[in-house]
């Protein structure tokens, strides 16, 4: 288990469950985790991630050294990097992923693009490829209609993107682009987007077997975010049409399949005024928010990702897979929403998670959990189903309500005023700012 926190609790309460032994690679600062006890490990380094979770050698030697013969990446850190998947397969270890080729094939926005389009995907207008300089930048900017968005070749999380409103703008967009692509993936290339505002964020959590096998597991909307990072996340999209995820569903399914694609994945949608989705992106591993999937449809998405990589088939056909109900899911960081969402991170002097019908929380945290200052905040997720999205809304609240976490700053403020507020209630909010919080905050 090539990852920490909270995603490595989830691998192995999956691999518990499998009666597989999971072996958890840990960082110096980790090594004193409560949800280690008990639990074998291995040492990949010191507390920094360049030094530990993202040396791609130091963590196959780890995994062959403890004998192990399959590695999970969770998500973030190396679960989207091709070579990382080409080395654990060179070394004789199963990568829990889709092969080095599509994930390699998806990672680059553009390609990835045509083989959407040719499978029927609806695109988000822009340059016909890679840019080579801002003189290219400029023509395709005025072709496409102002505003644009330069973006990452390789990029992610909202890194290596700038905005361009007139002509004026196009070249410092495209020159801070390309500097901040090259200082955070090594790679300067920047491609460009028609930027749609006001739309909405939609993902659709597909999966699919060595055997051509691929179901989708419906959309989640992910449209309440901060800089392009999700906060809540909810099934199904209280704004999409049947008839819009009817024909993207069966599109992204066929899409997936044609790439020969394997394991979990998530194709990405921004949805326009006119409620069309228009594709942005593949994940090539499971997201964060799979368990608001896993509420509405009963599956255990990481146990079929670790039997897709062992060589069975998916465990069920696209008809079996049964859509129930409405789930939500809250990330809780500890971060501090009144003073800008700055870290928070020390020690956890008292943690008492909610419980309840239809709640749900994955965590790796306990009471004296410290938080450290090197990695990602999340320190659990709340989900909650319900009938409909009224009674999950109010389960959702009364749960934060009941969250107790002291010690640290923690963003449950910020997501009870979310799901109280009118905006969030009726919809009426988009990607530009968090419904019920006051930007100034």
């Amino acid at each position: 288990m090539a990852n920490r926190g909270e995603v490595a609790v989830r691998v192995a309460r999956a691999c518990d469950a499998l009666g597989i032994t999971p072996v958890f690679g840990v960082s110096e600062a980790d090594l004193d985790a409560p949800y280690l006890s008990g639990r074998e490990r291995v040492v990949l380094g010191p507390g920094r991630a360049a030094l530990s979770y993202l040396d791609m050698t130091r963590v196959v030697q780890a995994a062959k050294q403890s004998r192990c013969s399959a590695l999970h990446p969770g998500w973030g850190f190396l679960s989207e990097n091709p070579t990382f998947a080409a080395l654990c397969e060179q070394h004789g270890i199963t990568f829990v992923g889709p092969p080095a080729r599509a994930m390699a094939l998806m990672g680059r926005k553009t390609p990835a693009k045509d083989a959407m389009r040719r499978a029927g995907l609806t695109l988000i207008p822009g340059s016909d490829g890679v840019l080579r300089d801002a003189d290219a930048a400029l023509e395709a900017a005025e072709r496409t209609g102002y505003p644009v968005l330069f973006k990452a070749e390789s990029g992610g999380g909202g890194r290596g993107m700038r905005i361009a409103r007139s002509r004026d703008e196009v070249k410092s967009a495209f020159d801070d682009a390309r500097a901040e692509a090259t200082a955070a993936f090594g790679d300067p290339r920047v491609y460009m987007e028609k930027l749609l505002e006001g739309g909405r964020h939609v993902e659709i959590q597909l999966m699919a077997d060595r055997y051509g096998d691929v179901i989708h597991v419906g959309e989640r909307d992910c449209t309440v975010q901060r800089n392009h990072q999700k906060l809540i996340e909810e099934s199904p999209s209280p704004v999409l049409s049947e008839s819009e995820r009817a024909r993207t569903l069966a599109a992204a399914v066929h899409a997936t399949r044609s790439i020969g694609y394997v394991g979990a994945g998530t194709m990405e949608f921004l949805m326009d005024e006119q409620g069309t989705l228009r594709f942005m992106e593949m994940n090539t591993r499971l997201q964060v928010e799979h368990p608001v999937s896993e509420m509405r449809s009963g599956l255990d998405l990481m146990r079929e990702m670790i039997l897709v990589a062992a060589g069975h088939r998916l465990s069920v056909e696209q008809e079996q897979v049964t859509l129930r109900g409405h789930a939500i899911e809250c990330r809780i960081n500890a971060e501090d929403p009144h003073e800008g969402f700055r870290p928070s991170p020390g020690a956890i002097t008292r943690f008492v998670p909610p419980a309840g019908e239809g709640v749900r929380v994955d965590t790796h945290v306990a009471s004296g959990y410290v938080v450290p200052p090197f990695y990602d905040s999340l320190i659990a997720k709340l989900i909650v189903h319900g009938r409909d999205r009224s009674e999950a809304i109010e389960r959702a609240v009364s749960a934060l309500e009941s969250f107790v976490v002291d010690g640290v700053k923690t963003t449950i403020p910020m997501h009870l005023a979310v799901l109280r507020s009118e905006e969030f209630r009726t919809s009426r909010y988009d990607t530009r700012r968090i419904p019920g919080w006051p930007t100034s905050r």
